[in-house]
């Protein structure tokens, strides 16, 4: 079965080694497999001898020295596009100019690590802003209108991301630089097609809390994952009724200011929009309106790829409802967001840690039955099941444990077609009763 793992050659340096780590689970598997099918189907103890060998120690030492500021073997992240030993330093530029950049940022970002930050918003600030300021206030055209809302659609996933990161640590920048830290958002946010602090709202005072169960209003557990019918009533009903549905489900949990601050923020940001398209209709169209709309499907299509597969035993476990990626798109460009189980299990974990933090629990990652693919993102996922193709996700997921070891290529499709099921109102009440709303 090894030969279904793929090392894109653009997998970051963490991925390559967590992926080292699950092949040669899988290659020892057969090995062993092979080995006992020749002395006769003997059930020798070579089967449990591989077993979390490629988790040791010095794989975790590897990941935590990439992490550590006074580790030689520290590399903080300076671009999405490149690992830090990527990087020719001995050119010129990167002597003078790169390198006095990376001492300076590191001091001036929250974690030495994320050096990417500070890039990035030097980034927004020396295209996305000017070229809005210039639509509204210069001369529009509609060349530079479509070429600014595809730039945007370029920056999208990755500063969505970076907001995360934001959301969840209450800052991206050294706390020196917290009035910045906390008001940039209100300018770059509407340009990326995000509402004011609605993130915040939804994802950390309410997706976390209810951690997709049946009062999470963007809960997968109610549709069938792979129908495009319930898939449409699931993006419907997050893109017109999101700006109700949430303040609604602060009041039926008691939290009556909560409620009051995301009505005060999102229809506070419906006006705005509404006063700059009267004043400046085809700039506020292409620089927000579009943003807007494209990013609250893109939000939905990635949550259903996030947690499609849910297990129907224990669909309140953190680690059968939801999953864990290995790719580019998601962890390259996204800052490891497709280590998603590993964010449940700790939403305050910096996303750096991911990795280490995924090697150091892998036997209980295992023995949970918890989902691994690779090769693949969220949206692809949610498109490979839109169109029924479980053997293509077969061959994307990384089988970890004895069980799913085991597995041939069709019994792992059967096992990730049996996660997508729809869940019942009984099955519901039966399974999550101990959390059910008051």
């Amino acid at each position: 079965m090894e030969k279904y793992v793929v090392f894109h050659p653009k997998l970051t340096k963490p991925d390559r080694i967590v992926l080292e780590a699950l092949a040669t689970d899988v290659k020892l598997f057969s090995s062993n497999k092979a080995s006992n099918g020749a002395k006769n189907g003997s059930k020798s103890n070579g089967h449990d001898e591989f077993y979390g060998m490629s988790h040791s120690a010095s794989t975790l030492s590897k990941l935590n020295a990439l992490n550590d500021p006074k580790d030689t073997q520290f590399e903080p992240t300076i671009f999405c596009e490149h690992d830090f030993d990527g990087i020719q330093w001995n050119t010129s530029f990167n002597r003078y100019v790169l390198l006095p950049y990376l001492r300076a940022a590191r001091s001036i970002v929250r974690v030495e690590t994320d050096v990417v930050m500070l890039t990035h918003l030097l980034l927004y600030f020396s295209t996305s802003v000017p070229s809005a300021l210039f639509l509204f206030f210069g001369q529009f055209t509609w060349v530079h209108a479509v070429f600014h809302f595809i730039m945007q659609v370029s920056y999208m996933g990755t500063y969505t991301l970076m907001m995360h990161q934001h959301i969840h640590m209450k800052g991206i920048l050294n706390r020196r630089y917290r009035v910045f830290d906390y008001l940039f958002p209100y300018l770059t946010d509407p340009l990326m097609g995000h509402t004011w602090n609605s993130y915040y709202y939804h994802h950390v005072k309410h997706h976390h809390v209810e951690g997709n169960g049946p009062d999470d209003l963007s809960s997968t557990v109610r549709y069938q994952r792979d129908n495009l019918f319930h898939f449409l009533h699931y993006v419907g009903r997050f893109f017109f009724l999101v700006w109700f549905d949430l303040p609604c489900y602060f009041i039926r949990k008691q939290k009556a200011l909560l409620a009051a601050k995301a009505v005060f923020w999102e229809i506070g940001n419906y006006i705005a929009l509404i006063f700059l398209y009267n004043w400046q209709p085809r700039p506020t169209i292409f620089v927000f309106g579009l943003p807007l709309f494209l990013l609250r499907i893109g939000l939905m299509v990635g949550n259903w790829g996030q947690h499609a597969f849910v297990d129907a035993h224990e669909p309140d476990s953190d680690y059968r409802s939801s999953i864990t990626l290995i790719d580019v798109a998601s962890n390259r460009y996204s800052f490891n967001d497709g280590y998603h189980t590993s964010h449940h299990l700790n939403p305050l974990r910096h996303w750096r840690d991911h990795p280490s933090a995924f090697i150091k629990g892998k036997e209980l990652y295992e023995t949970q039955g918890a989902l691994v693919f690779h090769n693949i993102d969220y949206i692809m996922i949610t498109v490979r099941l839109l169109l029924k193709d479980y053997d293509y996700l077969a061959k994307c997921m990384v089988p970890i444990g004895k069980e799913q070891l085991a597995m041939s290529l069709a019994d792992r499709a059967s096992f990730l077609k049996s996660h997508t099921r729809r869940f019942s109102e009984d099955m519901i009440e039966e399974k999550f009763k101990a959390n059910s709303s008051p």
